[in-house]
């Protein structure tokens, strides 16, 4: 067997032990609050799969005020539950208002879980096209009227006017730079390095851009920046 194999990851170690006096905190505060039998192990259950699907959602789709809200009200449940059971809350005598929220946790997870689940991302609009320089009309030259010929006259040589230059039409600017946010960069770069991680590959623009459900030129000045 590889050496490597047996290094224990000290991170990972020490998070199976948080998560571990996490679920009992929580189990032993739905006891208290009159939830007995199996229902007392659901309620650690339902706050720890809330937190990880509003993580993950964060993760995917990138920051949004839907995926933030469902976060930190998974995030107060679980570190309550971890306060109140550290002596400051009689656990025999539990208050009126701390059943309540108890019993009406199953409802809220239930709709924060499906809000994250159905809840399409919104992609940022796309930006105008610049409008391209019009060039300035080529000036007509109007014919001067010819000269009348007096009679016993040698006609006099009519002038012909020298064709004037017409001028150069003007060089179109290239379109402006599509500005992209820092932290959708920063954002961005993470995905790559998850998939350079997993796949051993550079993260192309369509992966990248179905990643981060951006449009195709917000994409390609992404992936510019990351080039």
């Amino acid at each position: 067997m590889p050496r490597s194999a047996l290094r224990v990851d000290a991170v990972l170690v020490q998070a199976v032990i948080a998560g571990a006096l996490s679920f009992a905190h929580l189990h032993d505060l739905a006891a208290a609050a009159g939830q007995d039998g199996w229902k007392a192990w659901a309620y650690p259950i339902s706050v720890d799969l809330l937190l990880v699907a509003a993580w993950r959602r964060l993760r995917t789709d990138g920051p949004s005020r839907l995926a933030w809200c469902w976060f930190l009200i998974a995030l107060v449940a679980s570190l309550g539950a971890n306060v109140a059971t550290a002596g400051l809350l009689d656990l025999g005598d539990v208050p009126a208002w701390l059943r309540i929220l108890v019993a009406a946790w199953p409802a809220l997870a239930f709709m924060g879980g499906t809000l994250l689940a159905h809840t399409p991302s919104s992609p940022e609009p796309d930006a105008p096209a610049p409008a391209a320089p019009n060039p300035d009309p080529v000036p007509e030259v109007e014919p001067e009227p010819a000269a009348v010929a007096e009679p016993n006259s040698a006609p006099e040589p009519v002038a012909v006017p020298a064709p004037e230059e017409t001028p150069a039409l003007p060089t179109p600017e290239p379109p402006p730079a599509v500005p992209v946010p820092a932290a959708l960069v920063d954002h961005a770069r993470k995905v790559a390095d998850d998939h350079h991680a997993r796949t051993g590959a550079r993260i192309d623009t369509d992966t990248l851009r179905a990643r981060l459900g951006v449009p195709p030129h917000l994409a390609d000045a992404i992936a510019a920046q990351l080039a």
